[in-house]
């Protein structure tokens, strides 16, 4: 799998890289967790870092200083996050193009997988279970809105705050609290996780793309209706494989938005990490670009059609 990986990316012109695992500031987002270490320096004194999310920041850096196309595959840590498909450290590829938008990486996704799929299994068809999936380009493109009222039956077009679209889902019969307090996300996640996401990718995988802005993250808003943003992901018989954005570039943004995210963690109880005065720097000489996140032990699961993401591993964390 890693060769074939390797292959597809040189074979397309892209550089393979390599970026610290120990950062003075790992991902913002609040649902995220780092693992924080605490080093010791020659003096005696101890400095602290973090265990990186993801090589995210790192690689916008490069971008920066002027590298086009680059992958890298490396291990990443995100604490707490045990499951049947989650493991605290796990391999993570991810890869970024300058002068592209979202929908170049969704076409490499499809080649790439198909590629991975012909190399590895010697077909383009697989069984997951009892899921048979055609995993032949091009996939099923499906909008995050399109989603949620065809499975669902909630239009978050027209729901656009969290009273309106509690109203909303609340008259199709979802239940949430009655003396609950919930964002606008806590509702759509209660009933896209419910409903939604097993749905997806059953006989084809799904690329679900546009996300409301309020889960935007890095990715760049759409000029023509920033309700949405343009950020996609990646699922198989409801098994979510990756999170790619067109990527924001301007540093006031995403300044802002990091700050919203400090305060958020700590409303939450959270640790809040410090924002990454070099990545903000870095995103001014960014040229408009993309990226993605690809867990790899997820989609081995999906190769070898295994229920449980220890299964794929060695050596499993937990």
């Amino acid at each position: 799998m890693i060769q074939g990986v390797r292959q597809f990316f040189v074979e397309q012109g892209f550089v393979e890289v390599e970026t610290p695992a120990l950062v003075d500031s790992p991902g913002m987002e609040p649902h995220l967790s780092a693992l924080e270490i605490h080093c010791t320096l020659p003096d005696g004194k101890k400095k602290r870092k973090f265990l990186h999310t993801s090589p995210e920041y790192c690689m916008k850096k490069l971008l920066g200083a002027g590298w086009g196309k680059i992958f890298q595959i490396c291990r990443v840590f995100r604490d707490g996050e045990v499951g049947p498909t989650h493991q605290i450290e796990f391999t993570m590829l991810e890869w970024y193009r300058a002068h592209a938008d979202y929908r170049r990486i969704m076409e490499d996704c499809e080649e790439l997988i198909g590629h991975l799929a012909e190399r590895v299994l010697g077909r383009n068809e697989i069984s997951y279970q009892g899921k048979r999936i055609d995993l032949t380009p091009p996939f099923q493109r499906l909008s995050v809105a399109r989603a949620m009222s065809l499975y669902a039956g909630v239009d978050i077009g027209r729901n656009r705050d969290a009273p309106s679209l509690l109203e909303e889902v609340r008259s199709k019969g979802y239940r949430f609290d009655p003396d609950g307090t919930y964002s606008y996300d806590d509702i759509f996640f209660k009933v896209f996780l419910e409903v939604v996401e097993p749905a997806l990718g059953l006989t084809k995988p799904t690329i679900l793309y546009d996300y409301p802005a309020s889960m935007a993250a890095l990715a760049r808003l759409k000029a023509e209706n920033p309700f949405w943003a343009e950020r996609f992901e990646i699922y198989a018989a409801g098994l979510e494989l990756a999170n790619a954005f067109s990527e924001l570039n301007d540093p006031l943004e995403q300044r802002g938005r990091f700050e919203e995210e400090q305060k958020l963690r700590a409303r939450l109880g959270k640790p809040v990490y410090p924002i990454d005065e070099e990545l903000l720097g870095a995103l001014s000489r960014m040229p408009p670009s993309a990226g993605i996140a690809l867990g790899l032990d997820r989609l081995v699961m999906l190769f070898c059609d295994a229920p449980s993401i220890q299964e794929v591993l060695a050596f499993p964390t937990f």
